[in-house]
This record gives C-alpha cells, sequence and structure tokens, in this order.
C-alpha cells in the first residue's frame, strides 16, 4: 500500500516534466523559425475547431485549428497544422509562413510575439513547476509522518 503513496505522485511528476519538455521544445521551434530570417507566402488550406469536455458539470474547451501549406526556397512544398490561430484567419487566406531550413522544417504563421510566446512558456512551466513540488512534497510528508509509525 505505501507504494501507492509513491506511485501516484510519481506517475503525475513524470506527466508533468514531460509536458514541460513539449511545452519548451515547441517554444525552440517556434522561436528558431521566427530567428531563421526565411519567410514565404503560405495559404490557408483548412480551418475546424476540436472540443474536449461537456459531460456533466464539466466546461467545454474549444481549440481552433489551421492547416497552411507552401513552398521552401529549395522548392519544397511543406504542409503543416497550428493551433491557436485568428480566428479571422479562413480558409484561402494568404499568411506569413516563417520558417526553419533543413530537413526537418520547422514552420509557424503565428505573427513574431517573442515576449508573449516566452511568457505564456514560463507561465506555464511555473504552473508545471508547482505540481512537481507538489508531488515531491507530498512524498517526503508521507515519508516523514507516516513511515515511522510502520517500524
Amino acid at each position: 500500500m505505501d507504494v501507492l503513496f509513491y506511485l501516484v505522485p510519481g506517475l503525475i511528476m513524470a506527466v508533468a516534466l514531460f509536458m514541460a519538455y513539449r511545452v519548451v521544445r515547441r517554444w525552440l521551434q517556434v522561436r528558431g523559425a521566427w530567428n531563421s530570417g526565411l519567410t514565404a507566402q503560405g495559404r490557408c488550406l483548412r480551418m475546424f475547431t476540436t472540443t474536449h469536455g461537456g459531460m456533466n458539470d464539466t466546461s467545454v474547451h474549444t481549440t481552433l485549428h489551421h492547416v497552411y501549406e507552401f513552398t521552401t526556397r529549395d522548392g519544397r512544398v511543406v504542409r503543416f497544422e497550428e493551433e491557436d490561430g485568428p480566428g479571422t484567419r479562413l480558409e484561402g487566406d494568404l499568411v506569413t509562413v516563417y520558417y526553419t531550413a533543413g530537413e526537418n522544417v520547422v514552420a509557424t504563421a503565428h505573427e513574431p510575439g517573442q515576449l508573449k510566446q516566452a511568457a505564456a512558456t514560463f507561465g506555464i512551466l511555473a504552473f508545471l513547476g508547482v505540481v512537481v513540488v507538489f508531488c515531491v512534497g507530498f512524498m517526503v510528508t508521507y515519508t516523514e509522518v507516516f513511515l515511522p509509525l510502520h517500524i
């Protein structure tokens, strides 16, 4: 039974740390695309939404997605999907795409806003850090309070 009090917080910490890795990775990719100096004219091919939640008392969260296509300087056609674009962008609209060169092209149609993106990234990381600290605190408290009783 004691293992459960370490396993559950450990799993929560693992998920939080993986999410932090993904957030930092995406932040660095988008920042790299903005800083690369490479731009191309792209077209919005598709716009759609996904919805999560809505069961019983839970709130509904809707995410707006756009699918873009553009041609790189070396002639490759790249298609990518991006979340949380502007709601005013419709299918067929022309956009400026910022991308990185190389075998694995990373692209974004979001306008450069490094301060805004950095603030959002650090806000998410702060929340995930609180989750990890809470889990560690829970495990330490459990060890200090309940394990001496079993000896």
